[in-house]
């Protein structure tokens, strides 16, 4: 059997499909590895571990979607981040030595107000609200999950862009003693994503400290990530620790790594395949493996919210 060097694979090429990838998950969800592992949709307490700190003070946000959750055993154990691993369950078994606190978060580029700021200054002037999103992955799978988080724009405002700030770029911390992916050079680290200004200070896109009420689980992207619920999961940069205002589009990872795979913008487009799979259908997590897909809807879905921002924009050529 031929065999590469791990540098000499391209990220493209193991990128997971969920067939894969989430062998676990899909095999519990067809019976064949016991009832027990597959839980019905729902954030029952008892599926919550109890060493997550519930949030204070959570209201309802109107902007939530009216579908049912995915249950909390399926938020939090089918994941990617690849800096604990990539198979999807990988996150959840190798996240537990990783430390989100104490955390600071560094901003700085083209802005009045710039330093280093702890995860309480951050939070402190911002109510927390849940927004119930769907969760769509570039590899034909989507979720229903009940984020707890506040309006990025608004901690946008704070620190005051100037009129030089078309971009906000977003960068994760890079702990390879804490996360075992980061060992790997199956991408080139730290992780790094970015928005346009307008995408950033649209009110449907948050930072997210939380899921189900409870803070954010180390798999989840603890203790901050970004939340742009139209777009590719994967734009939902985690664990941020640097928050950039800049005159140029930023460099994002996956556009880098695999630019005929990844685009900068990466809005959910039915119409546009990835190289290797069909965005046109998607399968909910959870659901029986198989059952029907569903339709992969524009935007994912956010059509008459945000399609605006892109008057004018080739969206099969910038996808």
């Amino acid at each position: 059997m031929l065999t590469r060097r791990p540098d000499a694979i391209r990220p493209s090429e193991i990128t997971p499909e969920s067939v894969f990838h989430g062998r676990r998950h899909l095999l519990a969800a067809a019976g064949f590895a016991g009832a027990g592992l597959l839980l019905g949709r729902g954030g029952r307490a008892e599926d919550i571990p109890k060493d997550l700190r519930r949030l204070a003070g959570v209201r309802k946000s109107p902007l939530s979607s009216t579908e049912a959750a995915n249950s909390f055993e399926d938020i939090s154990h089918y994941n990617n981040f690849y800096e604990f691993g990539l198979d999807k369950s990988d996150p959840a078994d190798y996240s537990a030595g990783f430390r989100p606190r104490p955390w600071t978060v560094t901003i700085d580029g083209e802005a009045a107000v710039k330093g280093r700021f702890t995860l309480e200054d951050i939070l402190k002037p911002h109510p927390l609200e849940e927004r119930i999103y769907r969760f769509r992955c570039v590899e034909a799978w989507s979720m229903v999950i009940p984020w707890v988080g506040f309006p990025l724009g608004d901690l946008i405002r704070r620190f005051r862009p100037t009129s030089q700030a078309k971009y906000v770029a977003f960068e994760t911390v890079l702990r390879p003693a804490e996360m075992p992916g980061q060992r790997s050079p199956v991408l080139d680290w730290p992780y790094v994503e970015g928005l346009s200004m307008a995408e950033a200070m649209h009110p449907l896109t948050i930072l997210a400290v939380g899921v189900y009420g409870v803070e954010l689980p180390n798999q989840n992207g603890a203790p901050l990530r970004l939340v742009v619920p139209w777009k590719y999961g994967f734009k939902g940069i985690k664990s941020i620790v640097r928050i950039s205002f800049t005159a140029r589009q930023p460099r994002t990872t996956w556009s880098t790594s695999a630019p005929d795979e990844y685009g900068f913008l990466a809005n959910v487009n039915p119409k546009v395949d990835h190289p290797r799979w069909s965005q046109a259908t998607e399968r909910r997590i959870g659901s029986p493996l198989f059952s029907p897909k569903q339709p992969t809807l524009p935007f994912n879905g956010y059509a008459a919210q945000v399609a605006s921002l892109y008057t004018g924009v080739d969206l099969v050529r910038n996808f």
